[in-house]
């Protein structure tokens, strides 16, 4: 991702900043297109990932959807050219005017997570004289094998509808006359890399789409979400494997005649495009601890903090010296931000070629959650975004 050339380049520039190599971003959305297309799948991208506005246009020339969690969203994905059609709506807190904003933009599908819900958007519909289209989120109750802060599809889990409530569902189904039912949708948890995780969620899939024919439910959409993780520890040689990830729903997903499968991707497309780039302002050389300290933290890049989440960290001032453990000119730091919080931390122990101030840093696979959750904690200022294309 770094040639010499680019580094050159990033020492006139101010740090921090997110670095987007958007060769990488494109080859990745083309081998996602490719391999869901043989099958004829439709992707939504969850716009939560990452709403760069670089990013989203480049994204939504693929011809892919947009899974939204907020109106917020709903409105950049139309307004960025996503067709409305493919516009998604989940998230287990719509409020009224988020609703009627989508509403209004006549997008494909809310994604329903409760009964109260249901009942909700078909009042609202029905004072704008429309139908709203309406899958059912459904916790499967299947272990995703990912972070607990980050596991969605389990019982008694603020997210979706469980298994127990469905007799409740049909009954509110059919009474909202301004509801249209289209289908049931699943999302089980992030930055899942055992695929067996997605054999166990077809069979619940195949399970709950007979649950709701058998009482005359007509299920048109399978939505199984998203969540598929990418190797945080090799950023250079592994995108997502999107041919094995589809392979497995093409080979255990129950489809019948006139369905269609969906599938929500955000991480997967995103997280191995961009770096995190900062500067070393400090360093520390203690008796026991050694500390590079940064001018981007948690402000920047809050997963390491938030989920004890790995990225790998490089010198790109040192990029050509060895940073294997024991050889000379090694060391161990802990590689910390300027936040006044001790959690402030993106790893600890990292060998890396002995650094000094003013080395470039990189901190990796920031393309997904980086951004978008930055903060203006400290009164930080909002960093600014370089694209490869510029550089």
């Amino acid at each position: 991702m770094f040639t010499t050339k680019t580094i050159d380049k990033f020492n006139g520039l101010d740090t921090p900043f997110y670095y987007y190599d958007m060769e990488v971003l494109k080859n990745t959305l083309s081998a996602c297109r490719d391999a869901s297309a043989k099958h004829g799948f439709h992707v939504h991208y969850a716009m939560k990932a990452n709403f760069n506005p670089k990013v989203i246009d480049t994204i939504q020339t693929y011809g892919f959807g947009a899974d939204c969690v907020s109106g917020g969203e709903v409105k950049a994905a139309i307004e960025h050219g996503f067709d409305k059609s493919k516009v998604v709506f989940a998230g287990v807190g719509k409020s009224d005017r988020e609703i009627n904003l989508a509403l209004d933009a006549d997008i494909f599908c809310f994604n329903v997570e409760s009964i109260q819900e249901l009942f909700i958007i078909d009042g609202l519909a029905k004072a704008k004289n429309k139908k709203a289209g309406v899958a059912i989120r459904i916790n499967p109750n299947v272990d995703a094998h990912t972070h607990h802060f980050i596991t969605t599809g389990l019982d008694e889990n603020k997210f979706g509808i469980n298994t127990w409530q469905l007799n409740d569902v049909a009954s509110a189904l059919r009474k909202c006359d301004n509801l249209q039912f289209l289908g049931i949708h699943f999302h089980i948890g992030s930055q899942i890399t055992d695929l067996e995780v997605y054999k166990n969620l077809c069979t619940r899939i195949n399970e709950m789409q007979d649950w709701f024919e058998d009482r005359g439910f007509p299920v048109k959409v399978l939505n199984t979400g998203g969540g598929l993780g990418v190797d945080y520890y090799n950023p250079d040689t592994n995108i997502a494997d999107f041919e094995a990830y589809f392979q497995v729903f093409k080979n255990f997903l129950n489809v019948k005649p006139g369905q269609e499968v969906h599938f929500e991707l955000g991480r997967a497309l995103v997280a191995q495009s961009a770096s995190l780039i900062s500067r070393v302002l400090y360093v520390k050389n203690g008796q026991k601890k050694n500390f590079l300290i940064l001018d981007a933290g948690m402000t920047e890049l809050i997963r390491p903090m938030l989920y004890q989440a790995y990225h790998q960290i490089e010198n790109l001032s040192r990029k050509s010296e060895s940073p294997e453990v024991g050889k000379s000119g090694s060391l161990m730091y802990d590689v910390v931000g300027p936040i006044c919080e001790s959690t402030d931390c993106f790893r600890k122990d990292v060998t890396l070629p002995e650094s000094f101030r003013g080395d470039l840093i990189a901190v990796r696979t920031a393309g997904a959650y980086g951004e978008v959750m930055a903060s203006g904690y400290n009164l930080r200022d909002k960093v600014g975004s370089v694209y490869s294309e510029a550089v």
